[in-house]
Formats: C-alpha cells, sequence, structure tokens
C-alpha cells in the first residue's frame, strides 16, 4: 500500500469519527399568556349557535381545545390567584376579591416571576392578576404606566352623567357602604368609537407595540401577559361589534330556574348586576331586557375575539409565531339568566366550566386542531407551561401539567376536578362576607327571601355565622356527574350539611338534584371525593 493511499484512509477514518458540531441550544419559546374576565365557552368552537369569534375560533382550529376545563373557584380574584401561584383556594385561604396574594404568601413564586426568574422578559397589560395583586414587583420585569384619559369606562355622555348622578345619590343614602359597589352605571353600552377607546383596545395596542420591540430589540425570550377585561360588567364595545348581531335572533337559556332540589344557598340574587344602572333591584328581569343583556355579552366577546386576532398577527408580523406559546383562558364562567340567575359566584358547571386553548410550536401536526374531554383545571397551567418551556417546576405547585394531551388528546387523564365556594347567595360579589351595612341598602329584602329558602330548607341546621361564614360548598366534576357537597369549613371531619348531584349524562342542564333519591351513588362518590381532594 503506498503512502499516498495510507494517508486517504487514515483522513477518511478522522472525519468518521470526529468530534460532533455542539448545536447552540434552541432559545426558549415566548410565552402569549391571554386571560379572559367572565367568558364562558360562549365561542364557536365550543359549539355557539350565535357568538362571532372567527380568531379564537381559528386559534383553536390549530392548537388544542380543552373542552372539560374548570376553575378553581367561579370568582375573579381567588380564581387568578389559583392559576398565579400554582395553590387551590383550600391552601392559599384566598376566598374572596380583597384578599391580596402577598399579603398571605409574600414568598410565594408565581407563574410570570418563575418565569421571570429563569431569564424571561415578563411583563403585562389589562387584566392578569386581580386588581391590588397586578403591579406585583417580583413578578414582572417592568409594568405599564397610567392609562391615558382617552380610555373610560363609558364612551357617551349620558353613561358617564347616569354614573356620576347614581355614585352621588348612593353615597348620600347610604354612606360608606356605597363604594362597595352600589354604583356602577349602565350595564352596557354601544357607542360608536376606535377600539382603544376602551382599556382592551388600549391595551392590545401596547401589547402589539411590545411584541414588535421585544422580537426587535431583546435577547431574551418573552412571557407577556395580556388581559381582557371583558366581557366582565359593564358589557361595553364599539358599536361595530353590536352590529354582528341581530337581537332578534339571540337565543336565550331554556334553563331558568333553578335546580330541583339544589341547594338554597347554592344561587345569589345575581347582585352584582343588579347594582347597574337601569336592571331591576329584585324580582325577574323582562325578556327583552335579559336578550338586550345576552347581546351585550356576545359583542364583548367579539370585541375581545377581535383584539386577540391583533395581537397574534403582531406575533407572525415580527417572525416570531414559531417560536411562541400561545394559551387562552378565562377566570369562570357566567350565568346569563341560567337557574334563574345573572353572573358568575356559583358551584355549578355553568360558572365553573371555561374556555381554554394553547397553541405550540412544537404540536405533532396531527393532532392540530384536536379536541380533548379530559378532565382538566386552571391550576394545571402553571406546570404545564414549565413543562413546554423545559423549567423545572417549582416545589409548590398543585396542578397537573397537561403536555401529555397534547400528544395524545384522548388518552386516559383525569377522574375528578375540583372548584368551590364559600355560600354564594349570602355573600356580596366578590365572594365577600355581608356587611351589616348592606342589609340596609336595596338588597335587604333580597337578603331575607334567600334566608327564608334556607331556613326552610334547612330547617334545624340553620346558623348565621354558620351559612354567612363558615359554609363553604365543594364541587366534584366526575366524567359523568357534578357533586357538591356543603361542609362547615371549621369542621371538616363533621357529616356534611348538604348533598347536590347532578347527572351530566342525562341532565347536561344540571335542572334536577338526585341526591335525596340516591344515597348509595352519593356515599360513592363522597368516597371518591375524600380521597380525590387530598
Amino acid at each position: 500500500m503506498s503512502l499516498t493511499i495510507i494517508l486517504l484512509w487514515f483522513l477518511a477514518f478522522s472525519c468518521k469519527n470526529e468530534a460532533p458540531v455542539v448545536k447552540k441550544n434552541k432559545r426558549k419559546p415566548n410565552i402569549l399568556f391571554i386571560a379572559i374576565d367572565d367568558l364562558r365557552p360562549e365561542l364557536g368552537s365550543y359549539g355557539s349557535e350565535i357568538a362571532q369569534s372567527p380568531n379564537l375560533d381559528k386559534l383553536a382550529s390549530e392548537g388544542l381545545q380543552f373542552n372539560r376545563a374548570y376553575c378553581q373557584q367561579a370568582i375573579c380574584g381567588p380564581s387568578r390567584a389559583s392559576v398565579l401561584t400554582g395553590l387551590r383556594p383550600e391552601t392559599s385561604g384566598i376566598y374572596h376579591n380583597y384578599l391580596k396574594i402577598r399579603e398571605l404568601h409574600p414568598d410565594v413564586v408565581t407563574l410570570p416571576q418563575h418565569f421571570k426568574n429563569n431569564g424571561y422578559e415578563s411583563v403585562y397589560y389589562g387584566k392578569i392578576f386581580h386588581h391590588g395583586d397586578l403591579d406585583d414587583s417580583l413578578s414582572w420585569s417592568r409594568v405599564p404606566g397610567p392609562q391615558p384619559k382617552s380610555v373610560v369606562g363609558f364612551a357617551l355622555p349620558e353613561n358617564q352623567q347616569i354614573r356620576e348622578e347614581t355614585r352621588k345619590e348612593m353615597f348620600t343614602k347610604y354612606g360608606d357602604v356605597a363604594k362597595y359597589g352600589l354604583a356602577m352605571g349602565p350595564a352596557y353600552e354601544s357607542a360608536d368609537v376606535p377600539d382603544n377607546t376602551y382599556s382592551d383596545g388600549y391595551n392590545t395596542d401596547l401589547a402589539v407595540a411590545d411584541i414588535k420591540k421585544m422580537a426587535k430589540d431583546s435577547d431574551k425570550p418573552f412571557f407577556l401577559g395580556l388581559g381582557f377585561h371583558k366581557p366582565h360588567l359593564n358589557w361595553v364595545a364599539p358599536k361595530q361589534y353590536w352590529d354582528l348581531y341581530d337581537e332578534a335572533k339571540i337565543p336565550m337559556t331554556s334553563d331558568s330556574i333553578p335546580p330541583e332540589n339544589g341547594a338554597a344557598m347554592g344561587l345569589h340574587p345575581s347582585f352584582e348586576l343588579r347594582v347597574r344602572s337601569g336592571i331591576p333591584k329584585k324580582g325577574k328581569l323582562d325578556p327583552e331586557l335579559s336578550k338586550t343583556l345576552k347581546h351585550a355579552y356576545l359583542a364583548c366577546i367579539s370585541y375581545v375575539d377581535a383584539q386577540i386576532g391583533r395581537a397574534i398577527t403582531a406575533l407572525e408580523d415580527a417572525g416570531i409565531r414559531d417560536n411562541t406559546i400561545i394559551i387562552v383562558w378565562s377566570d369562570h364562567g357566567y350565568h346569563l339568566g341560567d337557574m334563574g340567575i345573572w353572573g358568575k359566584a356559583t358551584n355549578y358547571e355553568i360558572a365553573t366550566r371555561v374556555p381554554l386553548m394553547i397553541w405550540t410550536p412544537d404540536m405533532p401536526e396531527t393532532k392540530r386542531g384536536a379536541q380533548t374531554d379530559a378532565l382538566v383545571e386552571l391550576i394545571d397551567i402553571y406546570p404545564a407551561l414549565c413543562e413546554l418551556a423545559q423549567i423545572e417546576k417549582p416545589e409548590h405547585i398543585e396542578g397537573l401539567s397537561f403536555v401529555p394531551l397534547l400528544k395524545n388528546p384522548k388518552q386516559k387523564w383525569k377522574t375528578a376536578v375540583f372548584s368551590q365556594f364559600p355560600s354564594p347567595a349570602l355573600r356580596e360579589w366578590g365572594s365577600y362576607p355581608l356587611r351589616p351595612a348592606m342589609r340596609e341598602t336595596y338588597f335587604g329584602p333580597l337578603i331575607e327571601k334567600v334566608e327564608t329558602k334556607i331556613k326552610s330548607q334547612q330547617k334545624q341546621k340553620w346558623n348565621r355565622d354558620l351559612f354567612e361564614n363558615k359554609l363553604m360548598g365543594y364541587a366534584m366534576r366526575t366524567e359523568q356527574y357534578r357533586f357538591i357537597v356543603w361542609k362547615d369549613q371549621t369542621q371538616l371531619q363533621a357529616t356534611p350539611l348538604y348533598f347536590e348531584l347532578y347527572d351530566h349524562k342525562n341532565d347536561p342542564d344540571e335542572t334536577t338534584n338526585i341526591a335525596p333519591k340516591n344515597p348509595e351513588l352519593v356515599a360513592q362518590l363522597l368516597s371518591q371525593f375524600n380521597e380525590e381532594k387530598k
């Protein structure tokens, strides 16, 4: 063998066995974290026969939609606290809107804080945490400045005047208690104004500009929270979104009465809506007003949907859509006359079930557009985003990452999910315990009427302190059933005061509590509840 051949053979062998080229680590994915206030699954992708929601429908068609996702408490503050801390309300102790996260848990690592601590630029626009927790300095790299005076609650002068006159009247008549929401102005508004006249459009402007800036100038991945106030009351939206609907064709609920044998303490007198001007302070709403209110709610959905479309387009225009996880969730559902009430704040399906969808760059192409019927909870978002970003999960979080469902949406999953709410009938909006002064307002007769129903049903079990301050309803949703256990929270080992059981196979609208006629099934579900809720 010649020297030349030996040399060529040696060079060839060396090239085959040289050390591999080390590729740089792929930049971690951005997170677009979209929170929507008071949105039940009233979207086209969820089967709504009326909602105009093309951008969310498109996102669902490209990602994964969760058909059975549930909040941990159907009110803004506790629900958002559970999502953002990873702690259930029972663990955090946050049961109403006036409890602040850092006051109870000064050292808890929140979801945006955890991403910030792991190299992310963490920013937000709109409502992510509940009011009072919004500008948490530990959670955000920076916070937005104050909104200009051009961003208004009401655009029409007549509605601004109604709000101010009502405030004066309420404070004159009731004193300081009026500051707890007795004068909120009209329930709705349709004004021919640009989208950024209201806060959701304005905040989207800021988010779009920041997406472009961070994509261009920052060497960090970002966690961007974009929180929409609508469709929370007041239902104000630009006229163009009202015009998407023919009010005469808007369908209304067929289930407008409380469940048969349902817990008398399980439904409230629609406090939150009744503080609005033009809404009857007692009695049922007339059909015409009810339809207008649902029209207003739908207009707000379409308004928010348009803003979400703009944010996603901004990702595409900046060339970063392919490395951005997009997740959309609502903090709870909403009764629109369902069971005879308006608002959230119950333990029923209509208040606890929420829209949840996610789009990820690495989701298998064959699974894009899939829907899953797996039972999931909003508390599962925190560990799921950690897993998708390949960030170690904090030890304190209590949810279960739903990432495996992106690859196999039909696999076996949780057998039950849990929500809770303290005695909705005897709480103010925001789940706050009744102040004595509230009984002296126009809510007094409503409260007395509710109390009469509870006393009639609960008989010797009635105790004012218990039912106003200590009673907790715990809801367990399984494949087939909604099971609600009413307990004295100070004596959790004691026999529950009342049970509710709804069979979703035969009664999806939860019209009849079958617990009294099915003691064996109640015992079986109570055993499951006690075991799985631990």
